[in-house]
């Protein structure tokens, strides 16, 4: 599909997809590639289900029109991964979300971005750091991303509130977390803008913050870690940027705080050391947006999807509730890869099955 707008109803049917239980974003965009639109979807999910051996859960649609007209009172809206106001950078990634809700600067996510994560507990000098690094590359041009979160999150905001900046939020657009960063919430809303994928009233499971850590890196050129310990969202983050072909860089911290023990192993690895803005500005030298004027199709490749029921009890035999490379269930059942991926749409909305962000799926436990 091109980028484009879509029209008031276009936008209700895509929103009421993406709600429906058991579909995913990878789900979401083979579906759509198969059918050409999500209405044709929607109206198909009943026996596609059925014949996977499952039921679908399919919100209504005065359900969906509440929750539009809602984020609409809120002063925000939704954007589907089509369209012109979407961030080029999130549609790049593997399967991006297929629609978000934003409120505030909508504009913000049409420049050039860097994201900037860190510890929550932040030492002084790494909250200094995050401050200055936010504060210099807002004035050198770009947008500073981030997720909201106390310690580095919250001073890389506040510092890059005069030249722009995005948080994306696990919870629904409504939700603000922590709580204390209320006022935050409130400055972003009028001079920034935040992003959410998630339901209008949602609360943040701990389960949500990868995801919202995914649309962190896929929403900037970048991502600067300042001060993560070994087990941390924003090594998690710094993961998520690599995968989705993103730079990576990493603020050194002394070998004795465990505060800078992952952020030095990133370095370790080949991740650019950043001293100042200065060494974030000489590693973007030659980076650019993607480019994103080819369809979706050239990524879920759905052509004459007819799946066979004896495909779908192979592919979901060769299933374990391990995740495996969808290329090793390919050489398992020994079929095409473009029906495999039917299949596992299918089973995925049965509830049978889940398809991952990175190319694996497992068995629905």
């Amino acid at each position: 599909m091109k980028r484009r707008t879509l029209t008031g109803g276009e936008r209700a049917d895509w929103l009421r997809l993406s709600r429906t239980r058991g579909i995913g974003p990878i789900t979401f965009f083979h579906l759509l590639e198969r059918y050409g639109s999500a209405a044709a979807v929607l109206e198909d999910l009943p026996s596609l289900a059925k014949k996977a051996g499952g039921k679908s859960e399919v919100p209504e649609l005065s359900d969906i029109q509440r929750e539009i007209d809602a984020t609409a009172k809120l002063g925000a809206a939704h954007l589907a991964a089509c369209e012109p106001d979407y961030s080029i950078c999130l549609a790049a990634i593997d399967a991006p979300p297929p629609i978000i809700a934003i409120r505030g600067n909508r504009a913000l996510l049409g420049q050039q971005s860097i994201a900037m994560v860190g510890a929550r507990d932040a030492s002084a000098a790494g909250r200094r750091m995050a401050r200055d690094l936010a504060r210099d590359l807002g004035q050198a041009g770009y947008v500073i991303v981030s997720g909201m979160a106390r310690g580095v999150d919250g001073e890389a905001h506040a510092a890059a509130m005069d030249t722009g900046t995005v948080a994306a939020i696990a919870g629904g657009i409504d939700q603000i977390y922590p709580p204390q960063h209320a006022q935050l919430y409130d400055i972003l809303a009028q001079r920034g803008c935040l992003v959410s994928e998630s339901l209008l009233g949602y609360v943040a499971q701990a389960r949500d913050f990868p995801k919202r850590n995914r649309v962190i890196s896929g929403l900037s050129l970048a991502t600067i870690v300042v001060e993560a310990a070994e087990r941390s969202g924003s090594l998690i983050t710094a993961r998520f940027a690599l995968e989705q072909g993103r730079e990576v860089m990493a603020v050194p911290g002394s070998p004795l705080d465990p505060r800078a023990r992952g952020a030095n192993r990133l370095l370790k690895q080949g991740a650019a050391l950043i001293e100042s803005a200065e060494d974030v500005l000489n590693a973007m030298e030659g980076i650019s947006p993607p480019s994103f004027d080819e369809p979706f199709a050239e990524r879920f490749d759905a052509r004459d999807a007819d799946v066979p029921p004896a495909l779908l009890r192979a592919v979901h035999e060769a299933l374990s509730p391990t995740p495996m490379r969808i290329e090793e269930i390919v050489r398992a059942v020994d079929a095409p890869h473009r029906l495999v991926a039917a299949a596992l749409a299918e089973l995925e909305l049965a509830g049978r099955a889940v398809t991952h962000v990175g190319g694996t799926a497992s068995r629905a436990v």
